[in-house]
């Protein structure tokens, strides 16, 4: 990997946006690597949570790198084609995987970074963390599923705020209002995550994934198709090696 840094430990993933010098936006490249590591954090059945987070203490993630796609007005739209189709492929496989995602956000998260966050399951913020749809600011539509996961986290007319006027949310606003489920200081991000992250790892990853996939299909179904859905997840993790310890 050339613009993310990923590695593995004690049933860890940890996947860290390495472009610090232009705030951890992201390039194709960047979105592409990210789809393959989280297609192997999927398939890797040694693998039982993923941690992400963003190079350095300036930023989680800034989004796409827009000022570099503006080099080359003739190319632009089949640059953002590119970088929207894999983070789009990479926010999939994210969300389909058993093992827990931990968005650990230690900085501004903009556009498509912030979108990144929402696709987690969960998310710790710095106290210096701030949250912002910054798409309309650029004359841009929303991406990385913002609109399905953010309306979810904070209500459709608080998105609604958040995506048009593209005003940002602090870190203690982000929590008062359920964006985040934690906010610690800057300096204790990484060891809280850390601890969360061997919690989740020492836990049922079958459930986890069934759990996810719940949440997931109540999200967008009625509640006897879900009923039915989780009648299937509860058959499986009965029948799994973790309810059976």
């Amino acid at each position: 990997f050339k613009e993310i840094i990923f590695e593995e430990y004690n049933h860890i993933a940890k996947i860290t946006i390495n472009r610090e010098r232009y705030r951890n936006a992201f390039t194709p490249l960047t979105t592409w690597e990210m789809a393959q590591a989280f297609n192997y954090c999927r398939d890797c059945l040694d693998i039982r949570v993923v941690i992400l987070t963003g190079a350095g203490d300036k930023a989680f993630c800034a989004g796409g790198d827009v000022a570099s796609f503006a080099k080359d007005p003739d190319t632009v739209d089949v640059l953002l084609k590119e970088v929207t189709g894999f983070m789009h492929m990479a926010i999939a496989r994210l969300t389909a995987m058993d093992a827990p995602v931990i968005a650990a956000v230690n900085g501004p998260a903009a556009g498509a970074g912030a979108g990144l966050a929402f696709a987690s399951d969960l998310r710790i913020a710095a106290s210096s963390a701030t949250f912002s749809m910054a798409f309309a600011g650029v004359a841009l539509s929303a991406d990385t599923g913002a609109s399905f996961l953010l309306p979810r986290l904070v209500g459709q007319g608080r998105a609604s705020r958040m995506m048009l006027l593209g005003e940002k949310v602090d870190a203690a606003e982000a929590l008062r209002i359920g964006m985040v489920d934690q906010v610690v200081p800057d300096d204790e991000l990484a060891g809280t995550v850390g601890q969360l992250a061997a919690r989740l790892a020492a836990g049922p990853t079958t459930a986890f994934g069934w759990i996810k996939a719940s949440l997931q299909h109540g999200a967008q179904s009625d509640l006897e198709s879900t009923l039915q859905f989780e009648d299937r997840a509860q058959t499986a993790c009965f029948a799994s090696a973790d309810h059976g310890e």
